[in-house]
């Protein structure tokens, strides 16, 4: 939903009240981009509130050229990005196989579900579960449409480091999936 040019006015503007308006209007949404990119709730919601203050800093700059939300999808992959980029000197890497060995203990019924809402959880949780460069390179590949070199520039890594991260990615996910009996 494309919000009234009042909106983006009145935010443009520093208008709490709009600010606030655009907040419920787009939160939900723009936190289940956040969720994708996270490793967990807390990182997520950290992504979300550095992402609307960029939004509301940067409203004013919005040119009515294009989709709004698209606009501010963009502003939160990249927020999501550079959280990435400065907590990676802080993060250790996990190696998949100590991954896949560490989860093996997972009870297949805990993420079992007939329901659609229940299978997106299950599949978020997964993606979460992914080493953060594989994630992002799957998110940014499989959601977002980047090519492998889009990805290089963007991560700062080469196309071939992009492709196999995706293809380590979509192979666990993969493994995982069957490894529960994961109903379409």
């Amino acid at each position: 939903m494309q919000p009234d040019e009042k909106l983006i006015r009145g935010c443009s503007a520093g208008k709490r009240r709009y600010q606030n308006k655009l907040y419920t209007q787009y939160s939900h949404q723009m936190m289940a981009i956040c969720l994708r990119y996270s490793k967990n709730r807390n990182d997520a919601e950290d992504i979300l509130q550095e992402g609307f203050v960029k939004i509301f800093l940067k409203v004013k700059d919005y040119k009515f050229e294009g989709s709004f939300e698209g606009w501010m999808k963009r502003i939160f992959i990249n927020t999501a990005i550079t959280h990435y980029s400065k907590n990676l000197k802080y993060s250790v890497h996990t190696d998949i196989d100590n991954m896949e060995e560490r989860l093996a203990g997972d009870a297949p019924s805990y993420y079992e579900t007939e329901s659609h809402n229940g299978r997106e959880k299950v599949l978020m949780k997964l993606i979460q579960e992914l080493p953060e460069g594989y994630r992002l390179v799957f998110n940014l590949y499989v959601f977002e449409g980047y090519t492998h070199q889009e990805i290089g520039e963007v991560l700062d890594i080469s196309d071939n480091t992009s492709k196999s991260q995706l293809s380590k990615a979509r192979k666990y996910l993969r493994k995982r999936l069957k490894e529960m009996n994961f109903k379409k």
